[in-house]
């Protein structure tokens, strides 16, 4: 599955036949030496009051709490594979999840957000930083840059990703340059993976961040770096933000079997 280049390895898994180890699930997501995806997605049966649940893993093997584009592409295939309604709801450790698939596009709810800072100054290698921060289901870091092009986004996301500041559990850092007003374009340093083309929650931390700090209301266009638009709305008091949907594309890219 693929969702605004941000791809997934997704296995249906209700049967609960299959469980994968950390190395096996890293060795599929290897682009030279495996499938080659941005993380691994179970399709399980609900527990709960979902009609549907899934397990998520980033493309290392660990364990991910949320993944604004991998729900867009899980809702995506449980449309057109079984048939559901254009909305459903699926369980995820973050709670229930609303979606709603359309013709060439899906929205997903996301959990409210969590644990605004802004303007914290942290050094790097590169001099002192300002960063903003939040938690849109997974910790995000936002920095305001000239040019995302130009942003040493692999090296520059590494240190931030692992700077005590936000240890133990590392952030995802987000690099995002403003297009114009409620416009936005953001290149993403992920946990587990490295640059992504997309990170769903990241688009939706550096949307509200940037809804914030320029005072814009809802929706924010985010340009994403494998050239897809998405939108992000939500509803907004002061700097709570509620009712946070995310809408971008999904598409199933194949379907096959390996051998482990």
């Amino acid at each position: 599955m693929n969702g605004a280049g941000n791809d997934f390895i997704l296995i249906d898994n209700r049967e609960d036949e299959i469980s994968l180890s950390r190395n096996q699930i890293s060795k599929l997501c290897h682009r030279q030496q495996g499938i080659g995806a941005d993380g691994l997605i179970y399709l399980c049966e609900p527990k709960g009051s979902g009609d549907w649940a899934w397990q998520f893993y980033n493309a290392d093997g660990s364990d991910a709490e949320m993944c604004g584009n991998g729900a867009r592409c899980f809702a995506r295939y449980v449309k057109d594979q079984f048939g559901s309604s254009e909305t459903m709801s699926f369980e995820t450790v973050c709670g229930i999840i609303q979606a709603r698939v359309m013709d060439d596009s899906v929205t997903v709810s996301l959990t409210d957000p969590s644990g605004l800072d802004l303007d914290e100054t942290i050094a790097t290698n590169d001099g002192g930083k300002t960063v903003h921060s939040i938690n849109t289901g997974v910790p995000h870091a936002v920095l305001f840059v000239d040019d995302p092009d130009k942003a040493m986004v692999e090296k520059l996301g590494y240190e931030i990703r692992y700077h005590d500041h936000f240890s133990p559990a590392g952030i995802n850092v987000n690099f995002v340059h403003i297009l114009e007003a409620g416009h936005i374009r953001v290149r993403t340093y992920e946990r587990g993976v490295g640059e992504t083309l997309a990170c769903g929650t990241g688009v939706t931390a550096s949307a509200i961040i940037s809804a914030v700090i320029n005072n814009w209301p809802s929706p924010v266009k985010v340009d994403v770096l494998g050239g897809d638009r998405l939108k992000v709305s939500f509803a907004r008091t002061d700097n709570d933000f509620t009712a946070v949907e995310l809408t971008g594309p999904a598409e199933m890219v194949y379907q096959g079997e390996i051998e482990i």
